[in-house]
């Protein structure tokens, strides 16, 4: 019943309309015609220079900001190339360490070998004069005896 309604209204609002198009119209149909086609083609010329109009200043807008984006691109790639620089000298530098680090090493293992044969022979040293002094103190009680006797 709604559809009914609903579709009887919408046919009688549209033929009122019809209606009252026709007889109240200032002009022919040929004039309106003619009019809305100038209309149409005013509106498409205003659209298409709108448009122009846009993309120019878009394109304005791009060539501004292009250099500035190409200037912050290179002081980037700048700050890049000195941080790498900057990371081999660093990586350099710990390999020269380690590299000093390692030869103060050797010389420190070196030194304490030395220092551990010259203890060794110092204590040969000892053992031998101790060996020598028994051997006196021996022959010197040897003496003595056969002295005794």
């Amino acid at each position: 019943m709604k559809l009914f309604k609903y579709a009887f209204g919408a046919i009688a609002g549209a033929a009122a309309g019809f209606a009252a198009g026709v007889l109240l119209a200032p002009r022919s149909g040929a004039e309106s015609r003619a009019m809305a086609s100038d209309a149409m083609n005013d509106a498409w010329d205003s659209a298409i220079d709108t448009y122009e109009r846009g993309q120019q200043a878009v394109s304005d807008k791009f060539k501004g900001v292009r250099p500035n984006v190409d200037a912050t691109t290179d002081e980037l790639r700048a700050k890049v190339d000195l941080a790498r620089e900057r990371m081999d000298q660093l990586r350099d530098s710990l390999v020269n360490a380690g590299e000093e680090a390692a030869e103060e090493a050797a010389e420190v293992a070196e030194d304490a070998a030395a220092t551990e044969a010259e203890a060794v022979e110092i204590e040969v040293e000892v053992v031998e004069e101790a060996e020598e002094a028994a051997e006196e103190e021996t022959e010197a009680e040897a003496e003595v005896t056969e002295d005794e006797e």
